[in-house]
Parts: C-alpha cells; sequence; structure tokens
C-alpha cells in the first residue's frame, strides 16, 4: 500500500471514530434531556419527518408531565457510513412516579435506530420500538 493509501486509510478510521463520538454524545444528549424533564432537547435528535415523530413527542410530553426518567443506554451494534449509520441500544428506561407514592417502572428495550447527517450533526431517521417511551398505564 502507497503513504497515499495509508493515509487515507488512516484519516477514514479516524472519521469513522469521530462520527462515533458524535453519535454517542447524541445518545448521552437525550438521556440527559430526559432526566432534566427538557421535550424540546431530547426531541432534537429527531428528524421531524420521521415516521412516528408526533407520537413520539406526545408520549414523551405525557411520561415527563407525572414521571420522572433515568436512562442507561449501553450500545450494542453500529454500522454504516459517513452518512447514514445504523445502530442498536440496549435501552433502559427508569420511570419515577412524581407524586407520594413514588412507583417505579422499569423498562429494558432493543432499541434499533437510523442515523442520518445533517449539516454536520446526526441526527435520527427511525426509532424502533417507539413504545419505549408509552405512557404508564
Amino acid at each position: 500500500m502507497t503513504r497515499r493509501g495509508l493515509l487515507c486509510a488512516a484519516t477514514a478510521r479516524v472519521l469513522r471514530a469521530d462520527d462515533a463520538q458524535d453519535i454517542w454524545n447524541l445518545f448521552t444528549e437525550m438521556a440527559a434531556a430526559l432526566s432534566d424533564g427538557k421535550v424540546a432537547e431530547f426531541m432534537k435528535a429527531f428528524v421531524p419527518a420521521m415516521p412516528g415523530y408526533d407520537t413520539l413527542r406526545l408520549n414523551v410530553e405525557a411520561l415527563l408531565a407525572s414521571y420522572e426518567l433515568q436512562s442507561s443506554i449501553e450500545l450494542i451494534k453500529e454500522e454504516g457510513d459517513a452518512a447514514v449509520r445504523t445502530i442498536e441500544l440496549d435501552w433502559f428506561l427508569q420511570i419515577v412516579e412524581k407524586l407520594e407514592s413514588g412507583s417505579v417502572t422499569r423498562r429494558r428495550e432493543q432499541v434499533r435506530c437510523r442515523l442520518v447527517k445533517q449539516k454536520k450533526r446526526w441526527r435520527i431517521a427511525s426509532f424502533e420500538p417507539l413504545s419505549l417511551f408509552k405512557p404508564v398505564a
């Protein structure tokens, strides 16, 4: 392999590493927004044209109106290129009622997302299952 080829390969690895870190930062910011009760901040991660976007926003608003949320997210799998990525996560969500009873609901889902890069920023174009954020019955 030529020096130019080695340099390109090294640069591609760095770019992938930067993208991976940017994506991880996106999910970290989402979890923090949920913990802080900030629906708008959480929803910034999503493409508004995403299927189920409005339902997701309404469900998150309903949850945060009555509950405090805490998230734990682990990356399972990441594939793709510099424009589109497919991510699988293990997402644990603890939902604590704000009222005196303080009942706790725990949810754990394997989440699948498709992310697209828009204006140098990763955004979620699909998210399954949306039921992770369904209001507590």
